[in-house]
């Protein structure tokens, strides 16, 4: 049973409507507003006095290049292990 005379149902209340996220402007502005944050907080790391226990802290912004560093070894390491544990389609047929 549907709901219309015409035996198609009814229209859903979001169809057509575009979101603020689904328009391309919008998300380039939001990317580049993180990519100027990001900026902003790696200079800031340049003017203020660190107090390092190690040596390797006294490198202007370590955190976030050894963050990006990391995040990009598991980008890769998990598209090995994504081969190596893939299973065909029928798998389980």
């Amino acid at each position: 049973m549907t709901d219309t005379p015409n035996g198609q149902p009814p229209p859903s209340p979001t169809e057509g409507k575009k979101y603020w996220l689904e328009q391309r402007p919008n998300v380039e502005k939001i990317f580049w507003g993180l990519v100027l944050v990001c900026a902003a907080l790696g200079l800031a790391d340049f003017f203020y006095d660190k107090h390092p226990q190690f040596a390797m802290e006294e490198i202007p912004a370590i955190y976030g290049i050894y963050g990006f560093v990391c995040f990009f070894g598991i980008v890769l390491a998990g598209k090995k292990f994504a081969k190596l544990v893939r299973r065909d389609e029928d798998y389980y047929d």
